[in-house]
């Protein structure tokens, strides 16, 4: 597989430094591992040490604040490197990094409009008020104060070359301090940092000059914008973007990185819902631009292979990727090895923002090992006995338990009453509007690591009292990974029959609705049925919510998607809404004031609230050893945990 992938495994220089391979570890955010005052935490050196080791060519470390007042600072466990006492962390880090054979950069983050999270106020270009309620309210920076900030990243730059690091890089992505000077939306000045591009890249430019005297011919790589996607609130045109790395080839950078989008746009940028590869041709028009300069690119592009053809076609040098690795850090050496099967996609679920942005440790839904690395609890260790384990339940929480415990050596049957793995992830994935691709990539690598691990899986399997009377004492443990069900009991009883279906079935196929549908629950079972049912099929479809909001359940970085989705489609929906009655040929609800609609339906679709099916920890409580649950099974919540609760169990059962 290194032969078909030879352009990205190829060695080869950068400047001076030689580069074992194409691929750089990109910073993509902040892990918020440490502590308050910027100090690097064990629970950080244990990220990192797991980074080191991913066989890239170059690694990113991630963005460090300059100031020692915090106005650079975006997150409250942010690293800083504001002062030398900070130093022997980040030397242990540049240590493994050259250990691994890898160059080391060090990346220096000011948030900017973004920042002052312990001080109650943010510094920009301009006073330009948020349109997202959490960031602090705006101050303008003087000229003084800009000259204080470049200064400061020039001592950061210096302070990590002084730490053992290669390099530096400074980052406008996300919408960060250097994106607010670059962007007409940021930066309405009248002074020479303001106005025309010249001006607003000004600061950019100067900030590159004083970067790059600081550390003398250490490579500087520099983030930018590629789309800001901020066309609504009046930000930079493409054009605009790419005449802005025009003035920063021309300043000397080392290395550009192509980044889309703010976290102010109105659109998506790296979600699940933007297709791989779908901003291929930024990077590409930004080598174009600037033949002579390295371009380095990995925005929602997962793929080796497509990141192997782009550098063999000439889009980019360097494919950046990050969240990936997050997601499985063996990702490389695997796809050295052509075991891509074997490969934890990121499925862009962006289940790490969501927990940025509400000032959380970043996780990952398909890495539960990502922030406890240092936690001997969740590394793998062989079984002291081994045992014979039966997991009730090929969902992903029953899978993952599996795969674990097999792993460290315990022997697994799963039994499972349907006729595939993955539970009903695999019916809800392809009616999933984002890219199916990546839910149903979670299946196929249940799948396929059963059979490299020699789980034996046993579908159409059905076990009850009965069934485990005839194999008693076959199994030292069962995990009961049996999911959770629509409430039925909490809707009216339908007086039509066939009137009302369960959303699991819709979503197997294993019913066909009608042409006027009225989904009941809009949460992220019933809108994805909803918005499957209207964009692909065609039908009519109403969603009843009796909470004040749809989409409750769903990871908060994607909410908007769906009120985006429900709204682009046309598709009514009732909230503060409860259900009178179902007959007489659709559904009377009631709204919040008390008045009454009959909404018409050919077919209703039970997807609201769900309880765990517990039933058979207690009709097997006296007939096994030991008597396991997870995911659903326990409480119903989403993806993330079913999979976290697996892994868990299977690391210590």
């Amino acid at each position: 597989m290194t032969q078909a992938l030879s352009r990205l495994f190829e060695p080869t220089t950068w400047g001076k430094l030689a580069v074992r391979n194409r691929i750089k570890y990109g910073a993509c955010c902040v892990s918020n591992y440490n502590e308050r005052d910027g100090t690097i935490t064990v629970r950080e050196l244990g990220r990192m040490q797991v980074i080191a080791g991913t066989d890239c060519g170059i690694i990113t470390n991630q963005g460090a604040y300059p100031d020692p007042l915090g106005e650079g600072k975006a997150y409250f466990r942010q690293v800083a490197l504001h002062d030398d006492r900070f130093l022997p962390q980040f030397e242990r880090i540049a240590g493994w990094i050259h250990a691994a054979g890898a160059v080391a950069i060090q990346q220096i983050l000011h948030a900017g409009r973004y920042g002052g999270i312990d001080l109650g106020y943010c510094i920009q270009p301009s006073v330009v008020p948020q349109t997202l309620p959490h960031f602090r309210p705006p101050r303008e920076v003087t000229k003084e104060q800009i000259r204080e900030t470049i200064a400061q990243h020039a001592d950061a730059a210096r302070r990590a070359l002084k730490a053992g690091f290669d390099g530096t890089e400074v980052t406008s992505f996300m919408g960060y301090l250097l994106a607010n000077f670059n962007s007409r939306f940021t930066n309405r000045r009248s002074d020479e940092y303001g106005g025309s591009l010249k001006n607003r890249g000004r600061f950019m430019c100067e900030l590159i000059d004083a970067i790059k005297q600081a550390q003398g011919d250490a490579p500087l790589v520099i983030r930018l914008n590629g789309a800001e996607l901020m066309d609504r609130w009046g930000g930079n045109t493409e054009d605009e973007c790419f005449e802005l790395m025009q003035m920063a080839a021309e300043r000397g950078v080392d290395m550009i990185s192509v980044t889309v989008g703010w976290q102010e746009a109105p659109e998506s940028s790296i979600g699940r819902d933007i297709p791989p590869g779908h901003w291929n041709h930024l990077a590409r028009r930004a080598k174009q631009l600037l033949p002579a300069t390295p371009i380095t690119f990995g925005n929602r592009l997962p793929d080796p292979a497509m990141a192997d053809q782009c550098i063999a076609d000439g889009d980019f040098d360097f494919w950046e990727v990050c969240r990936p690795l997050l997601a499985d850090p063996d990702l490389v050496r695997k796809a050295a090895a052509g075991r891509m099967k074997e490969v934890r996609r990121c499925i862009g679920s962006l289940n790490c923002l969501s927990r940025l942005f509400r000032d959380l440790p970043y996780t990952c839904t398909m890495n539960p090992q990502l922030g406890h690395e240092y936690d001997p609890a969740y590394q793998l260790q062989p079984a002291v006995a081994p045992k014979k384990i039966m997991v009730i339940g090929a969902g992903p929480s029953g899978m993952e338990c599996a795969i674990t415990a097999a792993r460290r050596g315990h022997a697994v049957t799963v039994f499972e009453r349907g006729d595939e793995v993955g539970g009903s992830l695999a019916g809800y994935a392809k009616h999933d509007l984002a890219n199916s691709d990546d839910l149903m990539s979670v299946v196929d690598y249940y799948r396929h690591m059963a059979q490299a691990l020699n789980i034996e899986l046993r579908l159409r399997s059905t076990i009850d009292p009965k069934a485990m009377r005839g194999m008693l004492h076959q199994y030292d443990a069962a995990v009961v990974a049996t999911g959770a069900r629509v409430d039925h009991a909490a809707l009216p009883a339908p007086t039509q029959p066939g009137l009302l279906v369960d959303a699991a079935e819709v979503a197997a196929g294993r019913v066909v609705p009608g042409q006027r549908v009225v989904v009941l629950g809009g949460g992220k079972i019933g809108l994805t049925l909803a918005e499957a049912l209207k964009h692909r099929e065609g039908r009519e479809v109403t969603v009843v919510e009796p909470a004040k909001r749809i989409a409750g359940d769903v990871m908060p970085s994607f909410k908007w998607r769906h009120t985006a989705w429900i709204e682009e489609l046309g598709i009514p929906v009732l909230t503060s809404t409860r259900v009178l009655a179902i007959g007489d040929g659709g559904v009377r609800v009631a709204a919040a004031d008390g008045s009454q609609t009959l909404l018409p339906a050919d077919t209703v679709i039970a997807a609201g609230e769900r309880r765990p099916n517990q039933e058979l920890f207690h009709e097997l409580e006296w007939m096994i050893d030991e008597l396991h649950g997870c995911g659903d099974a326990l409480v119903p919540r989403g993806l993330t945990q079913a999979i976290h609760d697996g892994f868990r169990l299977g690391a210590r059962i």
